[in-house]
């Protein structure tokens, strides 16, 4: 895909990932709308890109009906949108006794309820050959200890994908999912860093995922995951999910070390 003068939505965009992305789709002509909450880093991104005034700032609050009723307005027959990139996120790394109802919630509503919302607002605003990403997580297809929430948000994010790509299949509109590992990212913190920070884990940092899911976009490959030791992982939970049990089941010690030893863990959105 070209992206030269397209217009593309990023939500999550004043985060680590959300940044790195927005300076690679820039460097390639994009004109971006630049989603999230924060306003100031999301002004900041902006200044920092290439050629600013071809890019948007589009501050949100809650991802309200009303906001995202408005960003879909932005769109129009002389102004269609060729990709939209849902990449907002937040995670707990925690077990699913620890966490309040409202935890859960929340991790709902922002991987899983607002894609979908958002996806619906826009899907008659779509220039011909328009792309849809999604950006999962190998977690929503592993079943890892302590991101059962997590992990099933992003499950449903890959079976959103692959439903909607059938769905959209006669329009001519393409719907990619990419799945990353984890992303060393202030998403991140407290247990969850100190997990990623044991023998075993791998943590890629926030510009590996952004060329990742770059090539994913310009080749337009319907699934890409991250993560050669992952990609086998998830064909063994498949095949075996009892092999996989056990291997997963041995790490459970080192997790309740790690969840108990330190008080509950804030939210950190991108």
């Amino acid at each position: 895909m070209n992206l030269l003068n397209k217009n593309v939505i990023l939500t999550g965009a004043s985060d680590g990932m959300g940044q790195a992305l927005a300076r690679k789709l820039a460097d390639q002509g994009a004109c971006l709308w630049l989603v999230g909450r924060n306003r100031s880093a999301l002004q900041a991104l902006r200044a920092s890109l290439r050629e600013p005034g071809r890019h948007t700032v589009f501050c949100v609050t809650e991802y309200s009906d009303d906001e995202i009723i408005n960003l879909a307005a932005c769109f129009h027959a002389g102004l269609r949108l060729d990709v939209l990139i849902n990449n907002a996120d937040t995670s707990r790394f925690a077990l699913l006794a620890q966490q309040s109802f409202q935890d859960i919630r929340l991790q709902l509503r922002v991987n899983s309820e607002i894609p979908l919302l958002l996806t619906r607002a826009l899907i008659h605003h779509f220039a011909a050959g328009g792309v849809i990403l999604n950006v999962g997580s190998v977690l929503g297809e592993l079943g890892h200890p302590g991101y059962s929430v997590y992990g099933a948000t992003k499950a449903s994010m890959l079976g959103f994908s692959d439903a909607l790509r059938r769905e959209l299949a006669p329009s001519g509109l393409s719907v990619i999912y990419v799945a990353p590992r984890r992303i060393r990212t202030a998403l991140h913190a407290g247990a969850a860093h100190a997990m990623q920070q044991a023998p075993g884990q791998c943590c890629d940092e926030p510009e590996a995922v952004a060329d990742h899911v770059m090539t994913a976009l310009l080749r337009n490959q319907p699934r890409s995951r991250m993560g050669r030791l992952e990609r086998i992982f998830i064909r063994l939970n498949t095949l075996f999910p009892r092999l996989v049990d056990y291997v997963l089941q041995k790490k459970m010690p080192a997790i309740d070390r790690l969840l108990y030893s330190q008080a509950k863990e804030g939210f950190q959105e991108r």
